[in-house]
């Protein structure tokens, strides 16, 4: 997720997410978005979801065949946003960047739309 207050890295996505009110925005502009499980927990209207999230297991809840294949449909949703991230992080594009967080953010929208396309020719 892109932050365009540009708090530190350690502020949490999902508490980024809140202080933003990006379900509202989600709700508003009619989108929806994929979203790790590091999201549960954030969007609970389960008639009108906007953030998808995936099923969570634990020591005594297995997640049954078809929460699993939901668990891969989400994830090869979510990869080449997650390999447009790395690439950013791997080629240190934006360690040297010295400009507000407004225009950041529309740099960092178009250097990801260039990433992909050059990773998926």
């Amino acid at each position: 997720m892109a932050d365009p207050a540009a708090r530190p890295g350690r502020t949490h996505d999902i508490t980024a997410a809140r202080h933003d009110h990006i379900l509202a925005h989600l709700r508003a502009a009619g989108l929806g978005a994929l979203a790790d499980l590091g999201f549960r927990g954030l969007d609970n209207d389960v008639r009108d979801a906007v953030i998808v999230t995936g099923f969570h297991a634990s020591r005594t809840h297995k997640l049954t065949p078809g929460q699993k294949d939901a668990n891969r449909v989400l994830a090869v949703g979510r990869a080449p946003v997650e390999h447009g991230f790395a690439h950013l992080k791997n080629w240190r594009t934006l360690t040297k960047l010295r400009t507000d967080p407004a225009r950041a953010t529309r740099l960092l929208r178009a250097l990801l739309v260039l990433t992909n396309l050059e990773v998926n020719r």
